[in-house]
């Protein structure tokens, strides 16, 4: 049976879902949900996820959400992405980094800076975002010193956690002129077979 992803383009969170199933080669198709125009918050919606949000995988009997987990699940079916066995908790270590630390703060600040109305956009709180971002570029910059992947010597769901908003082109406080070790990195994603951008991969919520 074929998985069902639901997901939006605009979505750095289902684009880390999507992204893993995309290369590893998982048998899924997409949902789209329309996010901005309120399809999250209807009964329909949260009865597959209670959460309003997503992405949401349903394979079968099976509902997960979270992008972590759907990433650890495609892991798990497929085998691909998990690293060494003796790198798993280090995995996971980054996914939980990424999801506190980077993904979060990136989404909110995206968020606020391009899809609230201009004269809705709080100023004070963007700057303060951009402020907390800028230590997380520093973290994974320092990390990828000297050395391909963020674990082991293949591409994980740690990468592909990790990169999930830094693709999107909307300005949030990133340029990757500033961060050269995140630079590189992403090009080696953004050149493995099958990668896609995002808006390239799932359908867009917003006019280009």
């Amino acid at each position: 049976m074929t998985a069902k992803l639901y997901c939006f383009g605009e979505s750095g969170n289902a684009y880390k879902a999507a992204l893993t199933m995309e290369l590893s080669g998982f048998d899924y198709e997409q949902v789209f949900v329309d996010f901005f125009k309120g399809e999250a918050r209807t009964d329909a919606f949260k009865a597959i996820n209670p959460m309003g949000e997503v992405p949401v995988m349903v394979d079968g009997d099976l509902t997960l959400t979270q992008s972590g987990a759907i990433q650890q699940y495609v892991v798990d079916q497929t085998g691909k992405f998990g690293g060494a066995a003796s790198d798993k908790y280090e995995v996971l270590r980054w996914v939980l980094w990424d999801n506190h630390k980077l993904s979060s703060q990136a989404g909110m600040t995206r968020f606020l800076m391009n899809f609230l109305p201009e004269d809705k956009r709080p100023q004070d709180v963007i700057g303060f975002m951009q402020g907390r971002l800028k230590a997380a570029y520093s973290v994974l910059d320092a990390a990828l010193a000297g050395r391909e992947w963020l674990v082991g010597d293949s591409m994980t769901v740690a990468d592909l956690s990790c990169c999930g908003y830094l693709f999107y082109e909307e300005p949030f406080g990133f340029d990757r002129a500033d961060w050269p070790n995140i630079d590189a990195w992403l090009t080696r994603i953004s050149d493995t077979p099958g990668w896609k951008h995002p808006y390239d991969l799932m359908q867009r919520g917003m006019p280009a």
